[in-house]
């Protein structure tokens, strides 16, 4: 009886360093998501065209979202390099105090040039090079705070983690507009900078409570060194090999496992690529539409206006609302009747949910070039299911990414996960910086036409996803006890 008590009694509990962990991710984010509130309105406004010349208006528009969404790149594509760093030199800890310290700079450039768009888009690259610098090595450190003891609460402490991310946005999108209206733009874009300093610190003060994984050293049976040398000895290819098979001959056979097992995972990423092509245009695109759209709000005692850069708050307030509604309700509710939400699923319903809330603001937009001023609540239905799809996509690949892949390359593998973010704005980037140089694609994606050519984008997605997927399996190297051995047992996902 007692030994049933014990083993009844016995709970997992979340280590001592996830609130430190947590409060560095809601000051940081704040930080990013204030700045980037207004950064399309500002640049557009003080840079692009500050007289607001309708003959000018789609060139500007688009120079300033293709601006957003090359920072948006770059702040995505440095989490590749940074967890690589990580990984091998300097270990995680280090790593993310150190250039937290450049991104508090940035931060300050942004502020003291909003005069100069020389200077604030230097201050543009270095907040991007502090951004993604750090944010492999922030989501990888949470998953090395656990082990085998309190493994199952890892899904959840990455939703709580997300959650966090979400709070410090919704503070600061609702918070930093209206700083911007009344204050202007150096308290508007010093303010982030002042809670970036913030989040260095508490970071800081947790120092003696993280697991701190050492770093590994350049160690040749890695990602890189395997890839590069199957692709550069080809001609040793037997029959019936596959392409990383020929690396067994100078590698460890098991570590090659393991870069196929990271292949696997970036196929399933690839169609996450459609969903971070678009994403970001609800703080960009979206919000210069914003502009244009009715977004007074009478409540009978008092009205008020929203501002254009705040309506990306909703965002927030409904990742905040479905992330314990699906981590605790949606997901235990399909998995009770036998329909597992695997990874595959949620990424696929994702996507679909994605392609219809650009159909939402697509209806919206030919409302405002036929002269109209359509109600906010529209955009905020777009955010609704725009929303339900991040929680989908989002933190289901964060979770991948950590527990799909071997323990020397987590920090690599979410570094991955971000460089899918940054070419799905590279995408956007192109697509912007075509409108702007005028001819066909200014001509052709003008107004709603714009989402049209988005909607199809991820359709195209979708189609490939529904065909692929049944044919991708899933490898976890956290509930499998083989994969430590690189002994890889395959399931279904779908």
């Amino acid at each position: 009886m007692q030994e049933i008590s014990a083993t009844t009694t016995k709970k997992s509990r979340f280590p001592r360093s996830v609130p430190y962990i947590i409060g560095n991710e809601a000051a940081e984010r704040f930080s990013f998501y204030g700045m980037r509130s207004i950064l399309t309105l500002f640049l557009v406004k003080q840079f692009f065209n500050p007289t607001g010349s309708a003959a000018l208006a789609q060139q500007a528009d688009a120079h300033a979202n293709k601006l957003n969404h090359l920072f948006v790149m770059v702040a995505y594509a440095l989490p590749f390099v940074g967890g690589m760093v990580a990984d091998w030199f300097t270990g995680k800890y280090k790593l993310i105090l150190y250039i937290s310290i450049v991104y508090c700079f940035g931060h300050l450039l942004l502020a003291m040039f909003d005069t100069s768009l020389n200077g604030f888009e230097i201050g543009m690259l270095v907040v991007a090079i502090g951004a993604g610098g750090i944010k492999s090595c922030v989501s990888a450190n949470v998953g090395d705070q656990f082990d085998a003891s309190n493994q199952d609460l890892l899904s959840k402490v990455y939703g709580w983690f997300y959650f966090s991310i979400n709070a410090g946005s919704m503070l600061s999108t609702v918070a930093i507009p209206i700083v911007y209206k009344y204050f202007g733009p150096k308290w508007a874009f010093g303010i982030p900078g002042i809670l970036m300093g913030l989040a260095t610190v508490i970071f800081f003060m947790g120092r003696k409570k993280y697991v701190k994984v050492p770093p590994q050293g350049v160690n040749r049976n890695n990602l890189v060194f395997i890839t590069w040398y199957a692709l550069t000895h080809l001609s040793k290819k037997k029959p019936g090999q596959s392409l990383l098979d020929i690396a067994k001959e100078s590698y460890d056979p098991e570590r090659v496992e393991g870069v196929k097992a990271v292949y696997r995972v970036i196929s399933v990423f690839f169609f996450a690529l459609a969903f971070w092509a678009v994403w970001d245009q609800c703080l960009s695109e979206w919000t210069l539409y914003a502009a244009k759209m009715d977004r007074n709000i009478n409540l009978g005692f008092t009205s008020f206006q929203i501002e254009p850069g705040s309506m990306s708050t909703f965002n927030t307030i409904f990742l905040l609302l479905f992330i314990p509604l699906f981590n605790y309700v949606i997901y235990p509710f399909f998995d009770k009747i036998g329909l597992k939400t695997t990874p595959l699923r949620r990424l696929g319903v994702g996507l679909i949910l994605t392609a219809l809330s650009f159909v939402v603001i697509g209806f919206t937009h030919v409302s405002i070039d036929h002269g109209g001023a359509p109600s906010m609540w529209w955009q905020v239905l777009a955010f609704l299911i725009l929303s339900a799809a991040e929680v989908l996509v989002s933190i289901t690949g964060l979770e991948y990414a950590y527990t799909h892949s071997p323990k020397s390359m987590k920090s690599t593998m979410s570094g991955i996960w971000f460089l899918v973010v940054s070419f799905g704005n590279l995408i956007t980037a192109l697509v912007n910086g075509l409108i702007e140089d005028g001819g066909w694609w200014a001509k052709n994606l003008k107004g709603a036409n714009y989402e049209w050519f988005f909607v199809a984008f991820i359709a195209v997605f979708i189609i490939i996803f529904l065909i692929v997927s049944p044919r991708l399996k899933e490898r976890n190297y956290i509930t499998d006890p083989y994969v430590e051995n690189e002994v890889i047992a395959d399931t279904n996902n779908l």
